[in-house]
């Protein structure tokens, strides 16, 4: 009886777990489309496997006014499969063209960038640490990073509508306001997941991913 519990805990977690993260099940599609206050971001990606995906990335960023478009690739660096809890380590890293406005006459640029992203949760807390190195052709060059800690104030079973409530930390040297807070809630049922927050400029974040 106690493997058969912690079976099913183990199931509802990984059913939780695999929302908006870089690696789906094995022939999964995942589409996930983000807005905040730094950019607008599509990405579509095909998991061949549980160790990677490939996809397309666009990106446009708001403040400098430049796009990115190519393929990202993530891969599954490790995973820690508990009776209650999952910890992950990714390895995401895109290249392609950028174009920015203000260099018309450039029509596009080499770009790519690389990251890591590490999470860790249970049914009752959510942590996730990321970060990304980005070189756009000479015209961008820089590195942020960001993380999230999240409770969910209920546990719901298996097929329930399930809600975190969660804080993010941006940081961004390059910018003025380096470090920005925002509070948001995600929201997520069945192949469906949002998130909706605003952070302390008043900027408004929401990101859709739909599982397919």
């Amino acid at each position: 009886m106690k493997h058969i519990i912690c079976f099913g805990i183990t199931v509802v977690l990984l059913q939780q777990a695999v929302w908006a993260r870089p690696v789906s099940y094995p022939s999964g599609t995942t589409f996930m489309q983000m807005n905040d206050t730094d950019r607008s971001s599509l990405h579509l990606h095909y998991s061949p496997s549980i160790r990677y995906s490939v996809g397309y990335k666009g990106e446009y960023w708001q403040d400098d006014d430049w796009q990115f478009h190519g393929v990202q690739l993530n891969y599954l660096a490790k995973r820690w499969n508990r009776p209650a809890s999952q910890a992950n380590v990714y390895f995401k890293s895109g290249f392609g063209l950028a174009h920015f406005e203000s260099v018309p006459e450039d029509d596009s640029n080499t770009a790519g960038f690389t990251g890591i992203s590490m999470d860790w949760e249970n049914r009752r807390y959510f942590t996730q640490y990321e970060n990304r190195y980005t070189d756009a052709g000479g015209e961008e060059n820089f590195f942020m990073q960001k993380a999230r800690l999240g409770i969910a104030p209920y546990i719901g079973d298996y097929g329930d509508l399930h809600t975190w409530i969660m804080l993010q930390v941006d940081h961004n040297p390059k910018k003025t306001d380096a470090v920005v807070n925002t509070a948001l809630v995600r929201l997520f049922k069945s192949d469906y997941l949002a998130e909706l927050g605003v952070n302390e400029d008043g900027d408004a974040l929401f990101n859709f991913v739909v599982r397919f």
